[in-house]
């Protein structure tokens, strides 16, 4: 089959690799039909290729069509539409049944102490090949897949693999009440739909900040106010401002390691990027390497006793984080990787009708053969041609 493959920093390609084949009862076989590039993959791209093999198959936002399943799987069959969601979770682990999928213990990657196995998404996280290619072998079958209906198309039920679950798990972490102000950071794919689904949740007033026009204007038309960070010096103190004085009763951080405004440490993730493995993976382990400046807007931004969830993602294990003021402002913080059949069914319901109550419809920007994708890969992280979203067709 075809499979998009990492083949160095910044540099992705497409290739012929072996076809997946069931090797567990618990498997499923799927033939792709629509898988979406995360603001993840860039990281990968180009950041923490340290944790990568030269041929890793990427992608972690993947729905299509089953093939063929184990013998222990019963839920899904051959012919079913379904999603997979990006964590791998056995659904009967002390974690699952408490509803924390990203923490599975049945998968957890405890040789590098990290949470459940995610696809496509580095040794880390158990070096799954990824959903970016033509069929994807499903560990944990028996539970992960989501079966959706046949109407609509791919998009309208894809997201639930990863942006619409994050962003419904970082808006109910973020403790937003009816009528609240929330601040979100970043307007990429998860920083939209965390806007719209905080309007949705209740949210009386949503502002969001980006400086890239296109995220900036698909925010807009959705309802949220907006604050343009190349043209307001000090954006928290807008925040503050809109506020009367108060700050955001929630905020969502929604940019992660790769925030604008933080030269020093791009300057390290790029040093980083160009060490040998081990040397790089022992700084990415040690130091702090991740651009805090997203971070750093969010906690100036919050109300004394509000809520920060952060939803993402960052890989520093020293990064310098404002304590006193946290401590001294009560702040609240939530975090870490969605859970995503916890919120599943709660998404679900308002993807199937006629009207599109989160406005998914208006997220995708390009749609693009899988052939393609290196040069997706690249217009994505350069923000060129108003790329908000790309979805790639197998």
């Amino acid at each position: 089959m075809r499979a998009l493959t990492w083949q160095g920093t910044a540099k992705v390609s497409v290739e012929d690799v072996p076809d997946p084949t069931i090797q567990e009862p618990t498997d499923a076989i799927v033939r792709m039909t629509s898988t979406a590039i995360c603001g993840s993959d860039l990281h990968l791209y180009d950041v923490l290729g340290m944790y990568l093999d030269k041929g890793d198959v990427l992608g972690h936002e993947p729905m299509g069509i089953v093939e063929e399943v184990g013998s222990e799987v019963t839920h899904i069959k051959p012919g079913d539409r379904v999603v997979i969601p990006f964590n791998i979770s056995c659904g009967y682990c002390w974690m699952c049944k408490r509803g924390y999928f990203a923490q599975c213990e049945t998968t957890q990657v405890k040789e590098h102490g990290k949470g459940a196995s995610l696809f496509g998404y580095t040794k880390l996280y158990g070096q799954v090949p990824g959903g970016q290619a033509q069929y994807l072998r499903v560990p944990q079958a028996h539970f992960g897949p989501i079966k959706v209906p046949d109407h609509h198309p791919d998009e309208r039920y894809l997201f639930l693999s990863d942006v619409l679950t994050t962003s419904w798990q970082a808006v109910k972490w973020a403790d937003v009440e009816p009528g609240s102000t929330v601040f979100v950071t970043g307007l990429g794919p998860i920083g939209q739909m965390s806007a719209r689904i905080a309007r949705h949740l209740g949210a009386g007033r949503v502002i969001a900040t980006d400086n890239v026009p296109e995220r900036l204007a698909m925010a807009e038309r959705n309802g949220i106010e907006t604050l343009n960070f190349d043209k307001i010096d000090d954006i928290p103190a807008a925040v503050y401002e809109m506020t009367n004085g108060r700050g955001a009763d929630s905020v969502v951080e929604a940019v992660g390691m790769e925030a604008h405004g933080t030269p020093f440490q791009e300057f390290a993730q790029k040093a980083a990027g160009v060490l040998p493995d081990a040397v790089a993976r022992k700084a990415i382990d040690t130091a702090g390497v991740d651009r805090m400046g997203a971070l750093r807007t969010a906690f100036a931004s919050v109300r004394r006793a509000g809520t920060v969830s952060i939803i993402g993602v960052y890989g520093g294990q020293a990064d310098p984080i404002p304590m006193f003021d946290l401590f001294d402002k009560g702040v609240t913080l939530r975090m870490g990787q969605a859970h995503v059949k916890q919120w599943a069914d709660d998404i679900l319901p308002l993807l199937t009708g006629d009207d599109d109550p989160l406005g998914v419809d208006d997220l995708t920007t390009h749609r693009v053969p899988l052939e393609e994708a290196p040069q997706a890969y690249d217009m994505f992280k350069k923000k060129e041609d108003g790329c908000i979203k790309v979805v790639l067709k197998p």
